[in-house]
């Protein structure tokens, strides 16, 4: 039996993919719901990714009506949330850790007209997303310590996303309730039980075979029983 009520959206993550090729990287995967760009400064996390032109590229690349979700891995996320909005956002998620006034972070975002999402890293308390849970779009639960693709996944997430479900349908919060890191055929299935309502994907995506086949087997995984 499927557990999750609704479909499932699907966020491939474009640092897993060929820059080299990144426009027809990016048209590869045009049929799922979301695009992920992840943006790393080396500070909040010990990598450091891409910025504004990338970001700008991918959203020129992308399907029109395609979500362009950036998560910002980055310090004190308020003093660029204008420019990334700029740049083609259509998300933005700050991580609780990152800002010592996530609720002004939330308030910003949605003053520029976007979607406010926010993110906890694994060892960070559940309860710090308490203050802000009615007020987000979307909530990010990372399932490995972020900076690196390639992950292994933290089975410890399956938890957390359960509590965190709980805790939106108890106040009827609309907002996603997103996933990032490890994800691939083999847990797909099981995130979504927990009650993951998109699932961002790099690796699993930009692999062998190529990412329209990726992004199809990654599809295939979720309407499969589990064991």
């Amino acid at each position: 039996m499927i557990h999750y009520a609704v479909p499932v959206k699907l966020a491939p993550s474009i640092l897993a993919c060929d820059f080299t090729r990144l426009g027809e990287e990016v048209k590869a995967v045009s049929s799922a719901e979301y695009l992920h760009v992840d943006v790393m400064d080396g500070l909040f996390v010990p990598n450091i990714s891409f910025g504004l032109p990338i970001l700008a590229a991918a959203k020129r690349a992308a399907r029109p009506s395609q979500l362009i979700d950036v998560h910002l891995m980055i310090e004190r996320p308020e003093r660029y949330l204008a420019d990334f909005a700029s740049a083609g956002a259509d998300s933005l998620t700050v991580h609780v850790e990152a800002t010592p006034h996530l609720h002004r972070a939330v308030q910003l975002i949605r003053a520029l007209g976007k979607r406010a999402g926010v993110v906890l890293n694994p060892g960070t308390a559940l309860d710090t997303l308490r203050p802000v849970l009615a007020d987000v779009d979307l909530v990010l639960i990372m399932s490995v310590n972020p900076g690196f693709g390639g992950q292994q996944f933290l089975p410890q997430a399956l938890d957390r996303l359960r509590t965190v479900r709980g805790w939106l349908d108890d106040i009827g919060s609309p907002a996603e309730l997103q996933v990032d890191g490890g994800v691939s055929t083999e847990n797909a299935r099981a995130l979504a039980d927990a009650g993951a309502s998109v699932l961002v994907a790099g690796s699993s995506i930009f692999g062998e075979g190529g990412a329209a086949l990726g992004l199809t087997r990654l599809r295939a995984a979720l309407t499969q029983e589990q064991a």
